[in-house]
């Protein structure tokens, strides 16, 4: 069933939203996999923020002609079945949510992604950021190693105090 004019601009507009508010859009060929695993990925991907939809690659280029970061990026990657991961919070987690379904689903394979800043990222590049941590646990890993040297300090201290305190009640007691 072909859409009507109306709504393939309507469809072009969200589109041109999502890509916009977007920090990274991914974008992974999926052919080959089954409606129920399509839907499951979307209900995955939910959960930490990420939208993903399936469009047609004409429509989303014109998206990304309409959408003024993005008019310079290299389009010659969007051929075939492919399916798009938005993520307005995060440029890491569209990755990581498609990266773990592709481990349960071998049929998905990731094609690229652009960046906030308009720039098209390979497949390797993609794969690598699927590897990092999320945010929240980089921001942990800061703090825990910006906290790091204050810790020891204050269980060296502790430590000494005690013996201190054993010494001088040792004294005390003779």
């Amino acid at each position: 069933m072909s859409l009507t004019k109306d709504k393939k601009h309507q469809v072009v507009d969200e589109v041109t939203e999502l890509l916009t508010g977007s920090k990274m859009t991914v974008v992974a060929a999926y052919q080959g996999t089954p409606v129920k695993a399509m839907q499951q990925l979307r209900r995955d991907a939910k959960q930490n923020g990420t939208v993903v939809k399936v469009v047609k690659n004409r429509l989303v280029i014109k998206a990304i002609e309409a959408a003024e970061q993005l008019k310079d990026a290299d389009t010659s990657a969007i051929k075939g079945q492919l399916l798009y991961a938005f993520n307005s919070q995060d440029e890491v987690a569209p990755a990581q949510a498609l990266a773990n379904f592709a481990k349960v689903q071998q049929t998905l394979e990731f094609v690229g992604a652009f960046s906030a800043e308009g720039k098209f990222l390979g497949a390797d590049e993609v794969k690598a950021l699927a590897t990092l941590p999320s945010k929240n646990e980089l921001i942990a890993q800061v703090i825990a190693t910006l906290t790091s040297p204050l810790n020891d300090v204050m269980n060296g201290l502790s430590g000494n105090l005690h013996a201190l305190l054993d010494g001088v009640e040792a004294k005390a007691s003779a």
